[in-house]
């Protein structure tokens, strides 16, 4: 296919990362290939987006630590990067926002490269002005594009009363796009149907079956790491040497927030009942 004609894309994906385990860092490898393998995307850049403090999930350790995880666990990517800016917040920033605020910085760091050329600048210009005007086609044409990155248990999650604004999920899906992440489980062709706001979009979301079964998750490792059990290589070593030099991960941490709503469930629960 003519290069011309190739998107760029950005992956990006935002979560918990308490603690980040290769699963977290194979779903990047496994969009990349699927997007690639269309002939219509080149993926040129991941970012890695943990969660602020003030999301205040059961279990949630200090920001700082999940960054600096994050951080070890890509040093030797050459596409897969760690961004503070999220978690930095003082308050809970949604999805929606985080996306915005990438969009943001990829579009400034596109006008910085082509401000030199009065032709690419004018082509910016128009990007933007399409972006503004919400169309989703012409970004993809002319610009490079954002896509959040995901497990099929956050797609499920758009389903959860009071967990995401509607208009957000339209948003997301609907002017960037998803990348979904298969597991054991889980149906994201089956619960897309069932989704109206899915539905609508579904040619913006692309679902990556990971044929090689991996069920690492975050609550495994946190509860092996509890129990003193061995968690080594279902987490980047680096950030395994971190967790112990720090002696992160213990019953007590995982009662933080214990007796504490869910940010986004007390925003838009107190915001439906007013």
């Amino acid at each position: 296919m003519d290069g011309h004609n190739i998107t760029k894309v950005v992956l990006l994906a935002c979560g918990s990362f308490n603690p980040i385990t290769n699963m977290h860092l194979r779903m990047f490898e496994l969009a990349r290939d699927h997007l690639e393998d269309t002939g219509q995307y080149r993926v040129v850049k991941g970012i890695i987006s943990p969660v602020g403090d003030g999301y205040k999930k059961k279990g949630l350790i200090e920001a700082c630590h999940r960054l600096e995880m994050a951080r070890l666990s890509t040093e030797n990517s050459d596409w897969i990067t760690v961004d503070s800016w999220e978690s930095m917040q003082p308050d809970w920033v949604e999805t929606a926002k985080v996306i915005r605020h990438h969009y943001d910085e990829l579009l400034a760091a596109e006008q910085n490269n082509d401000d030199v050329d009065t032709v690419k600048y004018t082509k910016k210009r128009r990007i933007e002005e399409n972006f503004t005007e919400g169309s989703s086609h012409h970004k993809r044409r002319d610009g490079p594009q954002l896509m959040l990155l995901c497990g099929a248990d956050v797609l499920e999650s758009f389903g959860v009363p009071n967990l995401w604004k509607q208009e957000d999920i339209a948003e997301i899906v609907g002017h960037y796009g998803l990348v979904c992440i298969t597991r054991s489980g889980n149906d994201p062709h089956k619960f897309i149907n069932q989704s109206d706001i899915l539905w609508k979009h579904r040619k913006n979301i692309h679902v990556v079956h990971e044929w090689v079964t991996n069920e690492i998750s975050a609550t495994h490792v946190r509860r092996s790491l509890r129990r003193r059990r061995s968690v080594r290589y279902l987490l980047p070593d680096a950030v395994l040497y971190y967790i112990q030099e720090h002696g992160l991960y213990s019953a007590e941490s995982e009662q933080k927030n214990a007796e504490v709503v869910l940010a986004p469930l007390q925003r838009y629960t107190a915001a439906s009942s007013s």
